[in-house]
């Protein structure tokens, strides 16, 4: 792989990359015009003069909300170029967490879509209602194609140190108010880098994001294409039916993206099973949300290509890896091994270091990690006196180095004083024929602490999962029976956060903790929410 001179400034990345194959494609916009390297970083610089024309230059902060497009990326490498400290916001983000972001933030500018380019969204209108409400609020900038200026004179000079933060990537704020954590150049082109090394790629592959660019992963994708010389296919949104012949046209062979693109290929290959969906496929590479381990071999089976998940985080895109290298087992029931220059540890609850094959928090340290957070009292919390971070999420490693998440902290389901795994639950689940998805939550019980639910969404709505038969899967499965889930519900869709479609158990948690609200196969409810046959098969 052709791998560029180490650097910790992005912007000397884009000019080592224009220099090194100015000719090569990088970027492949949803109406199909092409930008070259060269061609990219004469826009970038562009974009740059004219938002320092608008007062925008180092050190100024810039809150933007952009979808997935060309231009979107022109922009955060042009403020990257003039060293602003940039907050990407995902662009389907509403007016209660954008406020939130930017009450945060402190932002003297939000650059938001063209209006006339952003009829469907209206970013634009929103932001004018938001920032009405704010007692200091940032200057309202539309992303114009008059916003890039030829003349680049006047620049000042692109900031030499990679490792001061200028990225402010907030967490979804999914449990909790969002979190900003504080990246750098530095940090963002390590998790690239690990990303382009762990997948192997070439300037022979065609990627493609189809997923928020405001995510952490849509810059470590973006830096990936720089390291490597290979290009990208941006989509705006994501509707399987029509993306599949975007990929196909632009024969794309490394589709990047989470666990419910998997899922949508694969639904769509069911619709033509003798024929395949994208035959130039060869991994589908990805992270932020839990793989099923049957779901990679369905992938396998049924797509002809492999499926090459990571593990990474908000505050550390790049933590462990999947490789097209590593073996079926390693790829279906871990989450890939440790990337380079990144420490883990298991740790148990009494901070003592877990043994191999032991599960315990994940903690880590190294160049992809970020700096902390915005608000200095949640990086005291989140780093230990050795400088790592507490992850809390729950995982062991194995006798080849390769790390299993086992859940988070949150997520273990103390029943009767027994801890289950709502993960180990969710792969054994996932493999019944009705099972479409699922999310496996714990909820107030008087007599147990604790009782174990699953939540499923049907493979086919017609042909309903009913509790006797899950538990009858989950007996000849072997499962102890304090394991089995002793409440099951069905629903339309399971909640999913906005960015990468993870599931929101907290939501589950709010639908399903009040006995009322619980409805398990239609069977009669006992005082304390579950079913008569859960209480008598599973204490």
């Amino acid at each position: 792989m052709d791998m560029l001179t180490d650097t910790d400034s992005l912007w000397r990345l884009v000019e080592l990359r224009a220099r090194a194959t100015p000719d090569a494609p990088m970027l492949i916009n949803a109406d199909n015009r092409y930008w070259t390297f060269a061609e990219f970083a004469r826009d970038v610089e562009r974009m740059a003069a004219g938002l320092n024309a608008h007062g925008i230059g180092p050190h100024t902060v810039v809150t933007w909300q952009l979808p997935t497009q060309a231009s979107t990326v022109l922009l955060s490498f042009a403020l990257a170029r003039l060293g602003a400290i940039q907050n990407p916001v995902i662009h389907l983000y509403g007016r209660k967490e954008v406020s939130a972001i930017l009450e945060q933030s402190r932002s003297t500018f939000l650059i938001v879509p063209d209006p006339a380019q952003d009829q469907d969204r209206n970013l634009a209108p929103q932001a004018r209602t938001i920032c009405d409400t704010l007692a200091a609020a940032p200057t309202i900038l539309p992303l114009t194609r008059e916003l890039a200026l030829d003349d680049t004179r006047s620049l000042p000079p692109a900031p030499a140190d990679g490792t001061a933060p200028r990225w402010v990537y907030y967490t979804s704020g999914t449990t909790s108010a969002p979190k900003g954590a504080l990246h750098t150049d530095a940090s963002l082109i390590a998790s690239g880098r690990a990303f382009a090394q762990t997948l192997g790629v070439s300037m022979a592959d065609v990627g493609s994001i189809a997923f928020p660019y405001a995510h952490v992963g849509g810059s470590m994708y973006i830096i990936m294409l720089l390291l490597s010389g290979m290009s990208a296919l941006l989509l705006p949104q994501f509707v399987a039916a029509e993306a599949v012949h975007a990929l196909r046209r632009h024969r794309v062979n490394a589709a990047g993206g989470s666990t419910a693109h998997y899922l949508a290929w694969l639904a769509e290959q069911r619709k033509q099973p003798n024929e395949p969906l994208i035959p130039s496929l060869r991994v589908l590479a990805g992270g932020g949300a839990p793989k099923p381990p049957e779901l990679y071999f369905e992938v396998k089976r049924e797509l002809g290509c492999t499926v090459a998940h990571s593990y990474g985080m908000t505050e550390a895109p790049m933590i462990a890896g999947g490789s097209p290298c590593h073996s079926d087992q390693q790829l279906a029931y871990t989450d890939g091994a440790p990337v380079a220059g990144m420490t883990v540890r298991i740790v148990r609850a009494d901070d003592t270091l877990a043994a191999v094959g032991e599960s315990g928090e994940i903690q880590i340290k190294g160049p992809t990690l970020c700096k902390g957070y915005t608000d200095p009292e949640l990086t005291r919390a989140a780093f230990d006196a050795d400088g790592f971070f507490r992850t809390g999420d729950l995982g062991r490693c194995g006798e080849d180095g390769h790390i299993t998440l086992t859940g988070r902290l949150k997520d273990v389901i103390i029943r009767k004083g027994e801890n289950v795994s709502a993960r180990e639950i969710e792969d054994i689940l996932y493999q019944h024929p009705k099972v479409g998805l699922v999310a496996v939550i714990g909820l107030p019980d008087r007599e147990r602490g604790e009782r174990v639910c699953a939540v499923v969404e049907l493979s086919d709505r017609d042909d309903p999962l009913t509790f006797a038969e899950m538990v009858r899967f989950f007996e000849a499965a072997g499962t102890m029976r304090q394991k089995i889930p002793e409440q099951l519900e069905i629903v339309d869709q399971l909640p999913r956060n906005e960015s990468l479609n993870k599931i929101l158990k907290f939501k589950l948690r709010e639908m399903f903790a009040q006995p009322q609200r619980a409805r398990s196969s239609g069977l009669p409810l006992t005082t304390d929410g579950t079913t008569p046959d859960a209480a008598n098969n599973c204490r």
